[in-house]
């Protein structure tokens, strides 16, 4: 199951639900096995496959009176690690079952190769998963999250993970209880506590990541409003967005966040289109850009869209095609500097596109 992609029409027999927080110790871990003992006095089969609960005292005291299944023991260059035993849940079967650290990546020759694609095993095996997930690990605010911490977060979950969860639950803090809770010892050890505040826990960024938070799970509601409610009693355009990307790594890999974002938005399926022009056929650009071009055609798939690959010289026709074929609804494309623009937009076969996509009705995003 390893790159394994999301699909919309994917059928997952168990139910996800999903703890999000701004940050580390805001409480999510906690939440769950409170919830876990709730369920267990309920008569639920529940087990905990997953739980780090980083030596905090009140959050390992909940472990008590809950049935753990062990952990898998991995050899990796010379230590000896803990992973997630995806079979041992399998063959258990509970009816729910605790995995923490969504966004985990796993050892190398593992079953697969993050811990949400785990998940959405279990899933297929009719188990209930409670998850849990910091907000700066969702793939599509990636950019948000580095403009406010400086950091470039290198585990991240797809946001259709969100979107085929049917509860996401926000932790919330303030910034002072947050910053509290770390100089009180109860999210770091003490020699780690003044760098964080130095760097992470600044009242700020724990604002703007607090408001990134709310969002998304504001945003989570509104869409399965939208979607399950609102539909039903009005007619629903359904949304077909499409990526047009280059070999550009930094361009293509925004233009596909966005647009992954947007699809998000609308419960639609996404496709992502790179053209292969003369110019960028695979003898003319660097092998790098070639491995830039294979990681997005990744990333791409794991946020559940639809790579399609076209060898043509004229990108516009190619565009062209991807819309009537696919019913495309609205392109998104990076946006040209000036000259380009002027070049564009004298070209017949550019102005014929825009006839095509008013024609069809077809919106024309141009991001930054």
């Amino acid at each position: 199951m390893e790159n394994q992609a999301i699909s919309r029409e994917g059928i997952h027999k168990g139910k996800l639900k999903i703890y999000i927080g701004m940050s580390a110790g805001v409480g999510k871990t906690y939440r769950m096995l409170q919830e876990a003992h709730n369920l267990l006095r309920n008569q639920v089969n529940l087990k905990v496959a997953y739980v780090e609960t980083h030596n905090r005292t009140e959050t390992h005291a909940l472990l008590d009176g809950l049935q753990l299944i062990p952990r898998r023991m991995v050899f990796y260059k010379g230590k000896q690690l803990e992973e997630l035993d995806v079979q041992a849940v399998l063959l258990m079967h509970p009816e729910v079952v605790i995995v923490d650290e969504l966004a985990h990546t796993n050892i190398p020759g593992s079953r697969n190769e993050k811990r949400w694609q785990d998940v959405l095993e279990i899933l297929e095996a009719g188990i209930d998963v409670i998850s849990a997930i910091n907000i700066q690990h969702i793939e599509s605010i990636n950019d948000e999250v580095r403009q406010i911490t400086g950091v470039d977060v290198q585990e991240r979950v797809p946001d259709k993970l969100l979107q085929i969860a049917d509860e996401v639950v926000n932790i919330d803090l303030t910034a002072d209880e947050l910053i509290t809770r770390l100089k009180e010892g109860k999210i770091y050890d003490s020699q780690k506590i003044h760098q964080a505040l130095q760097n992470f826990f600044q009242p700020e960024k724990i604002l703007q990541l607090r408001e990134l938070a709310l969002k998304e799970v504001a945003g989570q509601v509104e869409r399965k409003v939208d979607y399950e409610v609102t539909a039903r009693d009005k007619p629903w355009r359904h949304e077909r967005f499409l990526a047009c990307i280059s070999s550009n790594h930094g361009i293509a890999q925004n233009i596909i966040r966005k647009t992954a974002r947007l699809a998000s938005y609308y419960n639609s399926n996404w496709y992502v289109l790179y053209v292969q022009t003369p110019r960028e056929s695979t003898e003319r650009i660097p092998l790098a850009a070639q491995r830039h071009l294979i990681n997005n055609f990744k990333n791409a798939t794991q946020l559940g869209g639809e790579v399609v690959q076209l060898k043509e010289g004229n990108i516009a026709k190619a565009i062209m095609q991807m819309v009537e074929e696919k019913k495309i609804t609205t392109v998104c494309i990076g946006k040209p500097h000036l000259k380009l623009w002027q070049i564009i937009l004298k070209t017949s076969v550019f102005n014929q596109l825009l006839r095509t996509l008013s024609k069809n009705e077809v919106d024309l995003i141009i991001l930054s």
